[in-house]
């Protein structure tokens, strides 16, 4: 474990509050656009293995011909992680990549909310929590939006862009502008828990947990239906793997507890799954098996 104190922010650095996952995606995306980064986590692990995992992703765009291998050093550098929220203070745009827990979210935009100036734009990355739950909770809730990057946020290219009740027109030319520095376009849907993508995807990958549950299909079959009848590029239950179990059943839970919906509740498997540990590609098996584990 580093005992030293992580760099300060500097100021016009981009705040990207989680180095999970999503959150590392995103600073990848945004550093890989020119975008000095800085990444809060309040967990040590999170940081201490944040690095190595940022630069497994950097590896990975490389491989996806996403990016030149000559510049994933300094992409590398201008991300940097911090362990308090006080070091994006300054920072004229943040998106937050927190856990999908309402009350955990609710705090941490107290927390933004007094902390950033009025004019700082702050975006949600959540993946079912409306947006205007989260709004209310800062001053200045116009200032507040929905930018739900799909995993890996480095490799897609579109970004669903949720406007909430409050935000403004400035708040989304200010998202707009930000992704087209980055290569992404945003497509705007309104409020809603689960917005168009998790509302529709949640659904679908708790229904089809349910048929390998019942024994109609393995999950190799039910992900082969979807590839090779309707032409997806990747099924559904291999799509939940590369998201991650715990956040689909995380997702599940909001959406239960949001829509009121019981075909939200997660199926038996599914939670099975992620209480023994299997939570898709990160940990090396979850519907699928994978030859190694991701960084």
């Amino acid at each position: 474990m580093h005992t030293t104190s992580p760099p300060a922010a500097v100021p016009g650095d981009i705040g990207v509050i989680g180095a999970g996952t999503m959150g590392l995606g995103v600073a990848q995306a945004l550093a890989t656009a020119g975008h000095r980064v800085t990444v809060v986590d309040p967990v040590p692990a999170a940081l201490e293995s944040a690095p190595g995992r940022l630069r497994t992703g950097l590896r990975a765009a490389v491989l996806m011909g996403r990016q030149d291998a000559a510049s994933t050093g300094p992409t590398a550098v201008r991300v940097r992680f911090s362990r308090t929220l006080r070091d994006v203070r300054e920072a004229p745009f943040v998106i937050e990549c927190a856990p999908e827990r309402i009350p955990l979210k609710e705090g941490l935009y107290s927390e933004l909310g007094a902390l950033c100036p009025r004019d700082t734009v702050i975006a949600t990355c959540t993946s079912a929590i409306p947006v205007g739950l989260l709004g209310v909770r800062v001053q200045a809730p116009e200032r507040v939006l929905g930018m739900h990057f799909m995993n890996p946020a480095y490799a897609t290219d579109s970004v669903e862009v949720v406007r909430g009740e409050h935000t403004s027109d400035a708040t989304l030319a200010r998202a707009r502008h930000l992704l087209h520095t980055m290569g992404k376009k945003g497509i705007v849907v309104h409020d809603s828990p689960g917005f168009v993508s998790n509302r529709v995807l949640m659904a679908t990958v708790n229904d089809a947990a349910g048929v390998v549950q019942a024994g109609t299909a393995d999950a190799k079959a039910v992900d082969a239906i979807f590839q090779d009848c309707f032409g997806h590029p990747m099924g559904p239950l291999r799509t939940a793997d590369l998201i991650g179990l715990d956040v689909i059943v995380d997702t599940l839970h909001v959406l239960r507890e949001l829509t009121g919906g019981a075909h939200f509740t997660p199926c038996t498997l599914l939670a099975d799954l992620v209480a023994q540990g299997k939570l898709g590609r990160k940990t090396g098996e979850g519907f699928h098996r994978y030859a190694t584990r991701r960084a």
